[in-house]
């Protein structure tokens, strides 16, 4: 299978990465007219309630710097200049406004906040009939020798193009311009989507988010490695010539819940029986941005009452090589006996992987800090588990004192789900049951009255269960309008 078709699968298969995400299910019916040990998934009926897509939804947003000007109150304190060429912009508060003019030609910026490689970062340009120059978003560090920007470029009022630039060392290794399709006046907001190895970048006018620009800049910097995560800072950029002027509303970063949602996992314990805390049911889902190298693992929290899905965190991993990696489909569970949260995720960062150096695999994830909230970085480890690819889901058997996870294999029919054991959490696995003679993704075990069971989806809308540890196949969810 070749990458293309490999991205058409994941297209296919999680109909999310280009449609809606989330479905809330709930059971109807009672489980007391069932004995505990006659229960089965079978017995349920699950009625869809809600449906949501949350494209940067600002009420999930988990800030992490901003710039409004009429709360500043020095501005040269709060938010140093910073100097380019000989001459530099000036900077003055009107009101809620920022004005930036020149009265010659000159380039500076405005230090906004610290980096982060897996945020969202806005610059909102207010309305004016006399923006003129460039203005923008630029990652940097202090000595001006290492900076990536994405700036608006105006006339006459009217944002008309967009210009990437990246100066590494001092060399400019690229620089691109890219023609709106049809000129924009403010109010509008610039906003570049950080996701790793690339970004994307949107015009942003009456809620409406429209892909303008995307780049992959890995092979020219990886601003993912540590030294520049430490090292690099967030800006406002300007550049204008003599008499132009640029007025901005506001700046803001902020860890965002991306352009949609997918590889729904809920939150565990050990034994695969869900976290349910302050009310709450936690799960994760990946944070869209465009293909296989770019999502983000999120944390996600619901009040199973209602429909109040929130972000509760973003998740990278670090596997002890400088990098912070943004893998997704993890199943994340917390050890009570270890005291420790752990997990499975997989490597989808290798298709963005400048070198090449590892291939997709599953990687055993832990933490002593809960990674339920704020920004997570988990450490990662390779994992002994021959053919196991995808959508991983572990718990410990108490009955066998064994360690068993369902996984997709690489294989025929595309990705059949097979049962992995160890001894230990993280391995090394051996298979045990399985594959099955279907595609599946998002694997499920999961007690109902007593007993474990196998789920994952397929095609034509089913959700497939089947006997565990065996795995055979036992029927389908009864589920009404399913998510794909």
């Amino acid at each position: 299978m070749n990458q293309r078709d490999e991205v058409m699968r994941h297209i296919v298969m999680k109909r999310a990465f280009e449609l809606l995400c989330i479905v809330l299910l709930t059971i109807v019916g009672t489980h007391s007219t069932y004995a505990a040990d006659d229960f089965t998934p079978l017995d349920i009926a699950f009625k869809r309630q809600a449906v949501g897509r949350f494209t940067f939804d600002e009420r999930s947003a988990i800030p992490l710097s901003g710039f409004t000007p009429n709360r500043v109150v020095n501005l040269k304190t709060e938010y140093p200049q910073i100097p380019i060429t000989r001459e530099s912009c000036r900077y003055t508060i009107d009101g809620s406004l920022l004005r930036v003019t020149s009265e010659k030609t000159a380039e500076s910026a405005l230090w906004m906040g610290g980096f982060n490689p897996f945020a969202t970062f806005d610059v909102s340009f207010a309305e004016s009939q006399k923006q003129s120059g460039t203005a923008g978003v630029e990652f940097a560090t202090p000595d001006n020798r290492n900076r990536v920007s994405g700036v608006a470029c105006f006339d006459a009022g009217q944002c008309r193009s967009l210009r990437w630039s990246v100066l590494v060392k001092g060399e400019k290794l690229e620089e691109k311009s890219t023609n709106l399709k049809k000129p924009v006046r403010g109010p509008f907001t610039l906003r570049v989507q950080l996701l790793g190895t690339g970004l994307n970048v949107f015009i942003v006018q009456n809620d409406r988010n429209e892909v303008v620009s995307t780049h992959d800049f890995s092979k020219l910097i990886d601003l993912r490695q540590k030294k520049h995560i430490h090292a690099f800072e967030f800006r406002l950029l300007t550049q204008l010539d003599a008499g132009h002027e640029i007025v901005i509303n506001q700046v803001n970063t902020a860890l965002t819940t991306g352009v949609g949602q997918a590889d729904i996992c809920a939150l565990t314990y050990e034994d695969g029986s869900p976290l349910l805390d302050n009310g709450r049911l936690w799960f994760t889902m990946s944070v869209r941005g465009r293909h296989l190298p770019h999502p983000l693992q999120g944390v996600f929290s619901l009040n199973p009452s209602v429909f109040d899905v929130r972000l509760e965190s973003i998740v990278v991993f670090d596997r002890g090589d400088g990098l912070l990696r943004n893998e997704i489909a993890s199943h994340i569970f917390y050890d009570r006996s270890a005291e420790q949260w752990r997990g499975l995720t997989v490597g989808f960062s290798a298709e963005g992987d400048p070198q090449k150096i590892e291939p997709k695999q599953l990687w055993a994830v832990s933490s002593q800090r809960d990674p339920r909230f704020g920004f997570t970085i988990m450490k990662a480890a390779k994992v002994d588990m021959p053919g196991g690819e995808e959508d991983p889901h572990i718990i410990y058997d108490a009955s066998v004192q064994k360690w068993r996870a369902l996984v997709c294999t690489k294989g025929g029919p595309g990705f059949p789900a097979t049962l992995y054991e160890a001894d230990r959490w993280n391995g090394p696995f051996k298979q045990i049951a399985g594959p099955v003679d279907i595609n599946s993704t998002g694997c499920l075990l999961q007690k109902f009255g007593g007993q474990y069971y196998a789920l994952f989806g397929g095609k034509g809308g089913q959700f497939h269960v089947y006997s565990y540890p065996e795995l055979n196949a036992l029927g389908a969810l009864d589920m009404d309008r399913p998510p794909w």
